[in-house]
């Protein structure tokens, strides 16, 4: 009779902690699951940010023209801009 009350016992105190970790489980899964996860609102979309990249580089290529050609290279800045500056430079590769 004593080893069957041993028995018992240890069946008992594993039963005991099988449920302690069950317990733990849930827990765990009750914090995690309850907690707020951060989510990230884009103040703008990817497609914005990408088109705004490519604009401010167009803009910055066009003042650097601007910049170069009238500053470094004495002319007028909006001459720069103009299609027939380019025209005259192909010409003149091309020896025209």
């Amino acid at each position: 009779m004593t080893e069957e009350s041993k028995i018992s016992a240890r069946q008992q105190r594993r039963l005991e902690k099988e449920q302690e970790k069950e317990q733990e489980k849930v827990h765990e899964q009750a914090t995690s699951t309850g907690t707020t996860k951060w989510v990230q609102i884009r103040m703008f979309p990817i497609w914005l940010r990408i088109l705004l990249v490519i604009l401010f580089i167009a803009g910055a290529a066009m003042a650097g023209l601007m910049i170069g050609y009238g500053v470094l290279g004495d002319g007028e800045p909006m001459d720069a801009l103009k299609w027939d500056t380019y025209q005259h430079m192909i010409d003149i590769k091309d020896g025209k």
